[in-house]
């Protein structure tokens, strides 16, 4: 099993309404300076939080599905197609499938966090489509519980989060201390980011907000040295269409 850790101090960062918002993105954009590049069709995953409260004002979207997951506390959504904000809450996810052109706005409330997540569906495909999203609460994602580890499945089998962009999976696992493993596919690659917790990885410590990636593995062995919160994405490493990020020459 091979292992790459991303500490949070070499991943890029961001910032919203004069730093109320501050971003750490395990996968930023190119110009950001992070160390990690898109793969096949994961281009982008921020993780954006508020002490304060902030707001991230009306933007557009085209092609692109977007992820957004509240980790902990409240935000408030507003797009064009509702023209109403609508909250969110700790376990609440939401998916953009931006289309042809969508535009909206996130307040975060104090003390929210949440995670972000791009994915390319085929955008020569996509572009021509509608925009539409989807909010799912919290109680609606299926969770299983097998030898003290609980995975709750965000994207996945029996997930009423459904995305148009191939081989993707997305699951929150929660653990106490002890030794674990994530059985994972080949022709794969998984990102996982540690929410909170302490791990240990092939003999690496995995601290809150580091990041790993695991590529064409059987299973993802560690160790959980305090109770860990761990948000694991997985990807196809080939999919059947050309990606955005090969077109710009950035995968």
């Amino acid at each position: 099993m091979s292992v790459q850790i991303i500490k949070k101090q070499d991943q890029a960062k961001g910032a919203f309404d004069f730093g109320r918002i501050l971003e750490n993105k395990p996968l930023g954009f190119p110009h950001e300076g992070g160390v990690t590049k898109p793969v096949s069709n994961l281009f982008y995953w921020a993780h954006a939080w508020s002490d304060t409260g902030g707001l991230i004002g009306e933007h557009p979207h085209q092609g692109f599905e977007i992820m957004s997951y509240v980790i902990d506390g409240t935000i408030s959504h507003y797009d064009n197609k509702m023209a109403a904000w609508k909250n969110l809450s700790k376990g609440d996810a939401q998916l953009i499938k931006s289309g042809n052109g969508i535009t909206h706005a996130e307040k975060l409330l104090p003390g929210a966090h949440i995670f972000q997540i791009w994915f390319d569906p085929n955008l020569s495909n996509s572009l021509k489509i509608p925009a539409n999203y989807t909010d799912v609460p919290a109680d609606s994602f299926p969770v299983v519980t097998e030898n003290g580890l609980t995975k709750k499945v965000v994207v996945g089998e029996n997930s009423p989060l459904n995305l148009d962009s191939e081989g993707v999976e997305i699951a929150e696992y929660r653990m106490g201390v002890g030794n674990f493993s994530i059985p994972t596919a080949k022709d794969s690659t998984y990102g996982l980011y540690v929410v909170s917790g302490e791990l240990q990885v092939g003999g690496q410590p995995a601290l809150s907000d580091d990041y790993l990636i695991s590529k064409d593995a059987d299973e993802i062995s560690f160790e959980a040295q305090k109770d860990v919160v761990v948000f694991v994405v997985k990807i196809n490493n080939e999919v059947s269409y050309r990606t955005y990020a090969q077109s710009q020459g950035i995968a």
